[in-house]
């Protein structure tokens, strides 16, 4: 089989896998690979192919990491709008609730602090935000 060959094969293989993981990184592999592969038809030597591809390689990351970077907000948390399980209320108006398997300290948002007592043990709250290991919890589901 002729180089060409082997490195269309190889681009056919981790698109196959891309197809599977949906990273987009083994598609500028496939990219990079198949461009070393049109390189080795023209009939480029080795050198060639190899640096064609390495560049393909490094192109596609770069843009590709930019392009992520405009396309998914930094800031948002998949962890805001979850429901949580209030376990027990401390006396300084703080609260232990159980959330994703653990315990985790938590405060209602916007309230001082309050007696335990006033407070209900019963009813869904939903985490607001997160500061550093401490849910802000409200009662009204965040959108």
């Amino acid at each position: 089989m002729e180089n060409y060959s082997y490195w269309f094969l190889l681009a056919l293989l981790l698109l196959g896998l891309e197809m599977a993981t949906a990273t987009f990184y083994l598609l500028v592999l496939s990219v990079a690979m198949a461009m070393a592969g049109l390189a080795a038809l023209l009939t480029v030597n080795m050198t060639g192919q190899l640096l064609l591809c390495a560049l393909g390689v490094i192109a596609g990351n770069v843009v590709l990491r930019r392009w992520k970077k405009t396309q998914i907000p930094q800031d948002v948390s998949l962890d805001v709008g979850q429901p949580v399980q209030i376990l027990s209320w401390h006396d300084n108006g703080t609260a232990r609730v159980m959330y994703r398997g653990a315990g985790w300290d938590a405060r209602l948002d916007g309230q001082g602090e309050q007696e335990s007592a006033d407070l209900p043990q019963d009813c869904v709250f939903y985490i607001k935000a997160i500061h550093g290991s401490c849910l802000i919890l409200t009662h009204h589901k965040p959108h």
